[in-house]
């Protein structure tokens, strides 16, 4: 049996008794979707796919630099973990059927794992909104597209050069282009092939505008597992660079001099028995459609730090960084938020063209699926189509990007419509853990430009995010 293959505990332990493995390997997103594993003994690993295993929750007690979250003037019931509980180990469960073969560690199966309880869990919150819309006879398929720019460095030489002079993988501003992608053909070939392995296929792979810049489309599947495949993307693609002194960076934006890196996420809904909601005869939206439209125009903005999680993020969303600024919509327009594709009766979907590269693929998915799935409850109409540019619209407040990560954090706090569909003890949690990052920053505000890409960002963000 192959490993992509296995569905449950039972499966698991034929494989892996027949495998001559003696180790598995396993991983799990904290809060900014940065994977967190370790290497289990096969027999420990056996029992823990029938009882599950502890992990110790500080993953979800630190930052993205491990450093505690430590927040005055907030109960310590708002956070998940911290000195008060002791950070004791949970209880994690593995993902049957997230088994891969790593090509570089061709005896060491890798799996997915979650929390048992799934109250700040990445995956688990995904998952418990994907389980509610199902109860509504609602099913969703997704795929993700990732920017990134690749430099000739190591994780030790961009530190050496305290983030600056850095050395691009090439030159120029080569969008699509044939040429760069067929002089460096071996790289790109290792890294389809490498997908494949993994099966996290990739539907496209080009260059962008920019120096070392790489677009990578994911192919569609069903939303959790279209999530699975882009965490597992971010983490192993860096893996194969790195292995080839390369470094891949997915920072929102690196650099004031070219446009941002974005994450874009395109949805589609379907009934129980496969049927396209988004579908129609005439050549017009349909009415799931527009009400998925207008649950994202409404719902976006208080949930935007689900999909701008870091203090960088909201460097890419302004004008000239090819990312949108506001929440309009028009079809097949990239100057939106909400690009709607009409394609065929089986590719009909929306684009949400407001996540970064930064973002955390489960909880930008569940904050898209979240506010387009409170669309259709409520029955919301989205404004006017925007025909052209959208960039210099004066809207009203609701319908704009939030101005930075802390007005952002307040937003999701304070939002009702996020508690009642996320639960309060994540909300709690995740916007206080954003609330942390904007202070980091406030405190070192004082020694560089704020409205430029600083050093704190880089050293924060470069490698890890």
């Amino acid at each position: 049996m192959k490993i992509r293959k296995l569905k449950t505990a039972e499966d698991i332990k034929k494989f892996l008794d027949t495998s001559k493995t003696n180790y598995v390997k396993v991983g799990l997103t904290d809060i900014d979707g940065i994977l967190r594993g370790k290497y289990m003994h096969v027999d420990k690993f056996i029992k823990s796919t029938k009882n599950g295993f502890g992990f110790c929750d500080v993953i979800f007690g630190w930052d993205s630099n491990d450093e505690l979250y430590e927040l005055r003037n907030v109960p310590q019931e708002d956070l998940f973990t911290g000195w008060h509980t002791g950070f004791p180990d949970v209880k994690t469960n593995i993902i049957p059927g997230s088994g891969r073969i790593n090509p570089f560690e061709e005896n060491i199966p890798f799996f997915l794992a979650e929390l048992a309880e799934g109250q700040v869990c990445p995956r688990g919150l995904l998952n418990n909104l994907l389980k509610d819309m199902e109860d509504e006879g609602i099913r969703s398929k997704s795929a993700f597209e990732y920017e990134f720019f690749l430099f000739n460095e190591t994780p030790h030489s961009i530190r050496e050069k305290n983030f600056s002079n850095l050395s691009n993988f090439t030159p120029g501003m080569y969008g699509y282009s044939v040429l760069r992608n067929s002089v460096h053909s071996d790289l790109y070939n290792q890294l389809l092939n490498f997908c494949s392995d993994m099966d996290m296929h990739l539907e496209g792979l080009h260059t962008e505008t920019g120096p070392g810049v790489i677009e990578a489309a994911i192919m569609v599947d069903d939303s959790i597992n279209s999530a699975d495949k882009a965490t597992l993307f971010k983490t192993f693609s860096k893996v194969l660079f790195q292995r080839n002194d390369l470094m891949a960076n997915f920072m929102a934006k690196w650099s004031d001099q070219y446009p941002g890196q974005s994450g874009h996420i395109h949805t589609s809904l379907q009934d129980l028995e496969g049927k396209s909601l988004f579908s129609s005869k005439k050549d017009e939206l349909s009415q799931t459609l527009n009400y998925f439209i207008g649950g994202l125009q409404t719902y976006m903005r208080e949930f935007s730090v689900m999909i701008a999680p870091t203090v960088n993020s909201y460097k890419r969303l302004c004008p000239g960084a090819w990312a949108p600024i506001n929440m309009t919509w028009g079809v097949e327009n990239r100057t939106t938020a909400f690009r709607a594709i009409k394609g065929d009766s089986s590719s009909q979907r929306v684009e949400n063209r407001l996540p970064g590269a930064d973002s955390n693929p489960y909880l930008a998915l569940a904050a898209t699926l979240g506010a387009g799935f409170l669309g259709i409850k409520e029955k919301i109409n989205p404004t006017d189509e925007t025909i052209g540019g959208a960039y210099g619209l004066n809207l009203e407040r609701k319908y704009q990007v939030p101005a930075n990560l802390g007005e952002a954090a307040i937003l999701f706090k304070n939002s009702q419509s996020a508690k009642d569909l996320f639960g309060q003890n994540f909300v709690n949690h995740f916007a206080n853990t954003r609330i942390w990052e904007y202070k980091e920053f406030e405190k070192n505000r004082s020694f560089f430009d704020s409205s430029s890409i600083s050093l704190w960002e880089l050293q924060r963000y470069f490698e890890i995010i």
